[in-house]
Formats: structure tokens, C-alpha cells, sequence
């Protein structure tokens, strides 16, 4: 049994406490007192800390007992609570989408002796560790993933609700997004380049850019073309797109009859409660992973990879919540029984690359009915 402590108790940090809290010693934190309780009402075998990640030498004093850090944080406060646990000489396995990139503290985790395993989600994360799995097999030419969250209930206007910070989903709106088409990499504004496809069980839904490749667009620099692509119910964009044009997701702060007010903090504030996920509410996650390539012997393949997840009515778990977590779960028990060793940053591609990882990781999923379902031509 070993220790480990989660760094976030919102929906998906207290998820991965839970799951981790079945065989191992957990301890939760959180700055909000009120999640650290909610959690532990879920699971009473967690100990919870009160705990700002922000305060850095309280942040390395706490975490320096355990054996492994799950870090779960808002992704404005990911990349240096990253490295400070890096400096700690704490093994980590971390699901904040920050903006940096986590390949600059390649360097300081080798030095402090370190395997730090970053952006082991739903995507990114499961679309990187299949797309690192099929490298070894194929000669990649085409990559593409397909993801969403969303509510089994449409609401008008936005049809959407976040099961994280709004904060952190307007970021998906307005970070630039990058891609790859015949080699070269391409960067356009988000919610670009919208287009129609349809699912099984849900209908159609409408794609869009969003910065979703991160880290494969440095590791992968041989597939000539790769693209993420976010997914909503039809109409979303629209909205969203006026929005944006509109200012209300600009940082800079405005004088507002006397008071400094950031258009943006406003904005989250209003659309927290229009994109909150209610408690128990039913949602889904879908995704779509498809690789082109061509085998040893020079025959072209097409491999697909689908998801289609729901809110667990057993456990009253959010699907977003699940895919996302237990992948990061998944990846901390295969490090805790000794598959992965290698010291570094390592994103979810270089340790899908691993047959045994890979393997371990879906047979993980699949005892908790996170289900990817195979296609190949």
C-alpha cells in the first residue's frame, strides 16, 4: 500500500482520491474547505489537508511525505504547482491543461530523480496513449481526435455544462489552436473551421479547432497531418462566437462606475451558473480517435477508436470525471506496480508507446466500464 496525495478536490481530483483510495492510503487537498468535506462525504477513508497550492513552501512541505502526487489543479496554477513538486523530488501524475510547455521541466525532473507523467486525461491523455501505442505498429500519416463533454439535456442558449471551472473551458475558446496539415503547423483562432458529424446514440454534433494536440505536435513531428477538434451540440459556437467578439472574455480590466472589473472574471461568474453541472446530473462524454498509416508490409490501415460514456447512476460519478480520471488513476497504479520507471516529463504518448502500459491502462479503463471501442480497415 502506498501514500498518495491528491492536489485538487473538485470533481475529478475527489474521483481520482476515490479510486486511488481502494488500494492505497489517501490524502485529498483543496484551498476550498467545502469540496475537501464533500469529498470526504463520498469516501471516508480520505484525509483531507487544507491546502493553497500557491503557497509554495507549504505546498512542498506537505506533499514531501507521500510516495506519489496526483496533481488535479485549474490549469492557471498547473504548470508551477508542476514544479514544485518537480523540486520536492516527488513522482507526479498531472491532469492540469496548462499553457507552457511541460517539456521545460524535462531537465529538473532528471535532475531531482523524478518521472513526472503530464496531461493524463481524456484528451489530452487515452488520444495520446493510443496514437503513442499505434506509432510502434504504423507509419502514421493521419491523426485526428474528436472529443466532447456534454449534457444528456439541452438547455437553450449554450446547450452545455462545464463538470469543470468556465474559466478554464473559455480558455479552450479563446487559446489559440494549433494543428498540422501535409507537415507544416497551422494556427488559427478557436471555435474555427466548424463542421457537422454525427455520433451513434447522440446525433449530430458540430466540431471545431481548439488547441487539443499540445505535446504530440513536438514528439510526433513525422505524421504530416494532425488535428483536434472539440465538440459541442449545434449552435454553441454561434454563441460563444459573440461573446468573444463582444469582449466579454477580454482580460484586461474595465472602470466600471468607479470599480476595476475584468470582463472575463465577469463573464465566468455569470456562465458558472448557467454551465454549472448539477448534482447527479446525466451527461456523456464522447470521443473519436482515428489513425491513418501504412504496416511493415506497405498496406494502409485505418484504425478507429470511439467513447461513448455516461454519468454512472452506480456511483453517481460524472463521465467527465471518469474518463478523465480514472485515466490518470490508470496511470498511477501502472507507475506504482513498476511498468513505467523511466525519469523525466513524460506526456501520455511516450508511455502509450509501451505495449505493457498500454495494455495495462485500457484493461484499467475497462473494469470501470470506460470502454474505447476498436474499428480497423
Amino acid at each position: 500500500m502506498s501514500t498518495i496525495i491528491v492536489l485538487g478536490a473538485g470533481m475529478v481530483g475527489s474521483t481520482m482520491a476515490i479510486d486511488m483510495s481502494k488500494k492505497h492510503l489517501v490524502t485529498i487537498t483543496d484551498f476550498n474547505k467545502k469540496a475537501l468535506e464533500k469529498a470526504v462525504s463520498k469516501c471516508n477513508k480520505l484525509i483531507p489537508i487544507p491546502l493553497d497550492v500557491t503557497n509554495k513552501r507549504e505546498l512542498q512541505k506537505t506533499i514531501k511525505p507521500f510516495d506519489l502526487v496526483i496533481c488535479a489543479v485549474p490549469g492557471f496554477l498547473g504548470f508551477e504547482t508542476l514544479k514544485s513538486i518537480i523540486e520536492t523530488g516527488k513522482n507526479v501524475i498531472d491532469i492540469s491543461f496548462f499553457s507552457e510547455n511541460c517539456f521545460e521541466l524535462n531537465e529538473l525532473a532528471k535532475q531531482n530523480n523524478v518521472t513526472a507523467i503530464v496531461d493524463c486525461g481524456v484528451a489530452p491523455g487515452m488520444g495520446n496513449i493510443i496514437l503513442g501505442y499505434y506509432n510502434e505498429k504504423l507509419k502514421i500519416t493521419d491523426f485526428e481526435c474528436l472529443v466532447g463533454g456534454l449534457p444528456k439535456v439541452k438547455k437553450w442558449p449554450f446547450c452545455y455544462k462545464a463538470p469543470f471551472s468556465p474559466i478554464d473551458v473559455i480558455e479552450e475558446y479563446t487559446r489559440p489552436a494549433r494543428y498540422v496539415e501535409n507537415s507544416v503547423m497551422v494556427t488559427k483562432e478557436a471555435l474555427t473551421d466548424c463542421e457537422y458529424v454525427d455520433f451513434e446514440g447522440v446525433g449530430t454534433l458540430e466540431s471545431f479547432n481548439s488547441d487539443g494536440l499540445r505535446s504530440i505536435i513536438f514528439t510526433m513531428p513525422h505524421i504530416k497531418n494532425m488535428k483536434e477538434k472539440t465538440l459541442r451540440y449545434p449552435g454553441h459556437v454561434e454563441y460563444v462566437k459573440v461573446l468573444k467578439e463582444s469582449g466579454f472574455f477580454n482580460e484586461e480590466k474595465i472602470n466600471f462606475n468607479g470599480n476595476e472589473i475584468s470582463p472575463l472574471e465577469f463573464t465566468s461568474k455569470i456562465l458558472f451558473n448557467e454551465w454549472k453541472l448539477d448534482e447527479n446530473e446525466a451527461e456523456i462524454t464522447v470521443m473519436r480517435i482515428s489513425l491513418k498509416g501504412t504496416n511493415s508490409n506497405g498496406e494502409l490501415k485505418t484504425i478507429v477508436y470511439n467513447l461513448h460514456d455516461e454519468f454512472c447512476t452506480e456511483t453517481k460519478t460524472s463521465s467527465m470525471a471518469r474518463t478523465t480520471g480514472y485515466t490518470a488513476t490508470a496511470a498511477a497504479n501502472m507507475f506504482l506496480d513498476g511498468l513505467f520507471i523511466e525519469k523525466g516529463v513524460f506526456s501520455p504518448e511516450l508511455v502509450g508507446k509501451h505495449e505493457a502500459c498500454f495494455n495495462y491502462i485500457l484493461k484499467y479503463l475497462k473494469e470501470r466500464k470506460v470502454i474505447y471501442n476498436k474499428e480497423e480497415q
